[in-house]
């Protein structure tokens, strides 16, 4: 939870690198809210109660824009920790092939130790004193 935490905290923060771990971390929150905000939406259409239907869809409305800033930031910074541009976010414009390559780029390994883009988030604080202990 703590990574998703940190990507909230850096809402705009294109710079830096950021871990498969905080990612993937986020991805996942991401995805259980927007399913648990789906089922509610559902749950209201399968009662005919208009209410929650609203509600669950003003929710995920709220939650998306809210998520839109982080979650580019985070995926850009994940470019980052590869050595690659953010600006390779753009392929995802190409149907399916670009959100392939994406997904490929957020599974390799980040770089090892720093690149152009900063440290390895990897060796931060309390652990650069243990590598070089």
């Amino acid at each position: 939870m703590n990574y998703v935490i940190q990507v909230y905290r850096k809402y705009a923060a294109f710079d830096g690198r950021a871990r498969r771990r905080e990612y993937w971390s986020f991805a996942l929150f991401f995805l259980v809210i927007f399913f648990a905000t789906e089922v509610l939406v559902s749950f209201g259409k399968g009662s005919h109660n208009v209410a929650i239907q609203i509600g669950g869809a003003a929710m995920l409305v709220v939650f998306a824009v809210g998520s839109l800033v982080p979650g580019l930031a985070v995926r850009i910074r994940r470019l980052h920790d590869i050595n690659k541009s953010g600006f390779w976010i753009l392929i995802a414009i190409l149907p399916i092939i670009g959100e392939l390559v994406l997904l490929v780029f957020s599974l390799l390994p980040g770089t090892r130790g720093a690149n152009r883009y900063g440290p390895d988030p990897k060796v931060v604080g309390d652990d650069v004193a243990r590598v070089f202990s």
